[in-house]
């Protein structure tokens, strides 16, 4: 083991050196051509190599290269600066590696453990074995909804898992227009058909609508369909709007229907004092999920799903062959017997160090600051005349555009949807593109803690100079 102590000492002093030089860095970079040629073309080796040798290679072909998310300028899509709390606690798990499946070792017991501290974050209520880590949201949501379509099965008399969807009429769910495309990827694989997933109306802020999410299942039942569940979103991906859950679970309550909460983004929200309001209801849901590895920041991938009636879960995925018997006395059984994984990676011991590293306090001020900056960045968008802000900013994504006056409409799309692009390749920030109400967007996520005020100022010229340089070129 000496070669791996030596190993190991060389990686952390690289990774140390890594995480704590991102700021001085380009938030992005292209891979240079000759890198990516070199490791897209890497030979199968015929020969092992030390590891010391292996670890200097990580450091001068891969680390060079990230996709950019540990530095606080980073705006883009969903992605968490890695808690440095976590890291360490996924290198001790690939250690032990084990199969978090069941059993009586350490990953298992932990995992109940964490899972419960994320529901205790989030406010939701968490019966013993109601709940387990996935990979991530896209997962947590097949497995809630999966419940969901048992239940409303056992409701008309028969067992979806026995006779398949055929014993069936044709279950209806409903989801407002910003919805994830994990829950129609989830709708289809669970053999629903996309067509079955309604799209309700939305108000302009894109929050689902409880009125006509009743009026359409009410018309859908008096079609003969069967109405059974209802998504809504605790933090869309694009604006971060949160519906009305307390509205909508009435309207759940008085129709019957499954309500699942899409709260992967941003349900952990709900520990602002100043935005918990918005999040009202969300304790009345029958499952939601939520992603750790999003704005807690643990190292990818952890996911979680939660769910009101543990038993209800396990009806849905428990098989257990005889060689995987469950004697621990404790009545629970396996994690396997809770979702779709049977070999499942050690996930707990990260989530464990990085909530454990930062604390409850710790984790609800890392929030605050990003709902407090997200707020900001839309005072400063607002302060801009080139600039507009197409939503209000309710958690902590800031959606807008560049838009200076006189400039032609259909110009100004193509400027934006190009926009995204050139502010990556300047270097200095990253933000992604996205489309709302029909016109091309820039959205800015701020999940990372370090994000500073300066960081923002810097976003907005950017923003403002990539405009101004594609308006030259695009413009003619």
């Amino acid at each position: 083991m000496n070669d791996f102590r030596a190993a190991g000492h060389s990686a952390v002093d690289l990774l140390a050196d890594y995480l704590g030089g991102l700021a001085d860095r380009p938030v992005w970079q292209p891979v240079e051509p000759a890198a990516r040629e070199r490791l897209l073309g890497l030979p199968l080796p015929v020969r092992g190599r030390g590891l010391e040798e292996l670890v200097a290679e990580i450091g001068r072909e891969v680390l060079p290269y990230p996709m950019g998310n540990g530095h606080p300028r980073f705006f883009g899509w969903v992605n968490a600066a890695p808690a440095p709390a976590g890291v360490l606690g996924a290198l001790a798990a690939a250690a032990m590696n084990p199969s978090s499946a069941g059993g009586d070792h350490a990953d298992v017991h932990l995992e109940r453990t964490v899972v419960r501290w994320i529901a205790e974050l989030a406010g939701f209520p968490h019966p013993p074995g109601a709940g387990l880590l996935t990979s991530g949201a896209s997962m947590a949501t097949i497995v809630a909804l999966g419940a969901a379509r048992s239940r409303a099965a056992l409701r008309l008399g028969a067992d979806v898992r026995e006779q398949g969807l055929a014993a069936l009429p044709t279950l209806t769910g409903y989801a407002g227009v910003e919805s994830h495309s994990c829950v129609r990827k989830a709708v289809e694989l669970l053999g629903l058909g996309s067509r079955n997933l309604r799209t309700v109306a939305s108000d302009a802020g894109g929050h689902l609508d409880p009125a006509a999410l009743q009026a359409q299942v009410r018309a859908d039942r008096a079609a003969g369909l069967a109405p059974f569940l209802a998504v809504a979103s605790a933090g869309t991906v694009n604006t971060g709007a949160v519906d009305d859950l307390d509205a909508i679970a009435d309207v759940c309550a008085e129709e019957g229907l499954w309500l699942h909460v899409d709260g992967a983004y941003g349900a952990f929200g709900v520990l602002d004092p100043v935005v918990a309001h918005r999040y009202a209801g969300l304790d009345r849901a029958d499952s939601l999920a939520l992603d750790p590895h999003k704005w807690l920041g643990v190292p990818v991938d952890c996911g979680c799903v939660l769910v009101r009636d543990p038993a209800g879960l396990r009806a849905t995925f428990s098989l257990v062959p005889s060689y995987l018997r469950d004697d621990s006395g404790d009545g629970l059984g396996w994690f396997s017997e809770y979702g779709i994984e049977q070999t499942r990676p050690f996930r707990s011991l990260k989530v464990w160090a990085t909530i454990a590293a930062a604390g409850r306090e710790g984790i609800a001020r890392n929030v605050a600051q990003c709902t407090a900056m997200a707020r900001r960045l839309g005072e400063l968008v607002e302060a801009e005349p080139e600039l507009e802000l197409l939503a209000a900013v309710e958690s902590s994504i800031t959606a807008f555009r560049w838009a200076p006056a006189g400039v032609d409409a259909e110009l100004l799309e193509r400027v934006n949807q190009a926009l995204p692009a050139a502010v990556q390749e300047r270097g200095r920030a990253f933000v992604t593109g996205t489309v709302l109400a029909g016109r091309e967007a820039v959205r800015a996520c701020l999940i990372n803690p370090a994000v500073t005020e300066p960081d923002l100022a810097v976003l907005v010229a950017e923003v403002r100079a990539a405009g101004a340089e594609l308006l030259k070129t695009l413009g003619g």
